[in-house]
């Protein structure tokens, strides 16, 4: 019996540990997402103030009195506006009790000095405009840095190419501008039909990087629940109209949509302005520009797109491609795809998994535009 009791015992306090170790992990969670109250981190820092006084007053050589400036900072990142002039009013007392106890700057180097003052009364402007930006947009005081994080996850996600039934091979890269983490080319795909027919649309959003970002998250997902809700022919003239309808002042995009029968290998390719896509014909060796017909969305209203036909056999290889990987400067559109399909040949012997990234990396790597590489093979 009292070795029951103990285990008992045991068993309780391994419970009471595991609910105070997920409560804890939830109110962290809650914490840096903004949703709980910033008291905590305002009592954390109002401690730190008269420990730096402190250890100012007993030696000033090593904790200067600019060494405020840290909570300040941290403040400015972590507090609402009215936690921060609470701050504020705290590091003031303590400049007041440093200069007095150390006395006058002219007494020795390690003292209160006018520029001290300066310093971090700077900081502190720029903390608190910092915390009123946030207020005034509306962003949840500590979600700022994770909002373009999830932001950037979501068109990750959704640019997540669905599993092919055995025979077939999908493969994705997207290399943003300037190493950025958000990009104007973004990819819906969908298998539809009962999963027998592969739907793909790659798009690339006039601007690049940041500047294309926000309307790239907004027409993928519009993409997405236009894609599979409509007939293939019917896709393009509805994103067409949706983007005529949000009226921006750099509002056109180029998209190629890709319908693959998955059973015969048979494909339509509808283009909105796209450049071509690339099929290698495994019986010949030689690359085929596929390339459909239509303007590019958000032109104007009642635009026709006539699709290309054709089929992959085994030993086929699709790509379809934004203009950043084969246009520059310094050389022109066919100069540009001549490269990419040289790049491609070499990777015919050992086969086309996992080479996209490289394809870019290979033809592309320095350019500073938004660079997307889809690619569709059917293994020998």
């Amino acid at each position: 019996m009292a070795h029951h009791g103990v285990n008992t015992y045991a068993a309780r306090l391994r419970r009471r540990a595991h609910r105070a170790r997920v409560a804890l992990r939830r109110t962290g969670v809650d914490y840096f997402r903004g949703g709980t109250s910033d008291r905590l981190a305002l009592a954390g820092l109002l401690l730190t103030i008269p420990a730096i006084v402190c250890g100012t007053v007993l030696d000033p050589v090593w904790c200067s009195p600019a060494a405020l400036v840290l909570p300040i900072v941290a403040g400015g990142l972590l507090l609402r506006p009215a936690s921060l002039l609470g701050l504020y009013a705290a590091a003031a007392g303590g400049l007041i009790v440093e200069s007095t106890v150390l006395g006058p700057y002219g007494e020795g180097p390690a003292r209160v000095t006018p520029g001290t003052v300066l310093v971090v009364a700077a900081c502190g402007l720029f903390g608190l405009l910092i915390a009123q930006f946030r207020a005034r947009v509306g962003v949840p005081w500590r979600r700022g840095g994770t909002m373009l994080f999830d932001l950037r996850e979501r068109l990750r996600v959704q640019s997540a190419l669905p599993r092919l039934p055995r025979g077939w091979h999908r493969e994705m890269a997207l290399r943003p501008a300037g190493g950025q983490s958000f990009s104007g080319d973004f990819v819906v795909a969908a298998r539809t039909h009962g999963g027998r027919t592969l739907e793909v649309v790659l798009t690339d959003v006039s601007g690049k990087g940041m500047d294309a970002a926000s309307r790239s998250l907004l027409l993928s997902g519009a993409f997405g629940g236009l894609l599979g809700s409509l007939p293939p022919h019917g896709f393009l003239p509805a994103a067409n109209g949706y983007l005529l309808r949000q009226n921006w002042d750099e509002g056109f995009a180029t998209s190629i949509h890709l319908v693959l029968d998955l059973d015969s290998g048979d494909y339509e390719l509808f283009s909105a302005g796209h450049l071509p896509a690339l099929q290698l014909h495994s019986g010949t060796g030689r690359w085929e520009e596929k390339d459909g017909d239509g303007p590019l969305l958000g032109v104007y209203d009642g635009a026709e797109f006539h699709p290309v036909k054709g089929s992959l056999h085994p030993g086929d290889v699709l790509m379809l491609f934004t203009d950043g990987l084969v246009e520059a400067a310094d050389r022109d559109l066919a100069e540009g795809i001549d490269r990419l399909t040289g790049e491609a040949d070499r990777c015919v012997p050992a086969g086309f998994e996992g080479v996209a990234w490289h394809l870019i990396e290979a033809v592309a790597k320095d350019v500073n535009d938004d660079r997307a590489l889809l690619l569709i093979s059917r293994p020998a």
